[in-house]
């Protein structure tokens, strides 16, 4: 088993539930964890053999671009797009944050953690 990392994959983006947000966008960040095995990889130095962080980049991309209002949801829609369509990941767990969180306080980000297991 291996693991992949994503870290910091920053984007901007309308989620919200607050009008505000959904009209000016709001910087974010994305952490993503994915668990796959990744012994055939390590031998036949084949991309096809292994999860493509290119694929997992594109996909945080492009499902942040869907507005939400909640994180948990955008994140849940990243989690269940990429089980559907890489069949080697096992295991994967999403942090999305949203930096500077307009809560009435001195917060740098609020972070929404997800983790998710392949169903057989």
């Amino acid at each position: 088993m291996g693991i992949i990392k994503l870290e910091n994959i920053r984007v901007t983006a309308y989620h919200g539930c607050l009008k505000e947000e959904t009209a000016i966008g709001s910087d974010y960040r994305v952490d993503l964890k994915v668990k796959a095995d990744l012994q055939k990889s390590t031998t036949s130095d084949k991309l096809e053999h292994t999860v493509d962080y290119v694929f997992l980049n594109k996909v945080v991309v492009e499902e942040m671009a869907t507005p939400s209002a909640l994180l948990e949801h955008v994140a849940k829609r990243i989690l269940d797009r990429i089980f559907k369509e890489d069949t080697l990941i096992t295991l994967a767990t999403i942090g999305v944050s949203k930096i500077n969180p307009p809560i009435g306080g001195d917060v740098q980000m609020v972070t929404i953690e997800l983790t998710q297991k392949r169903k057989n």
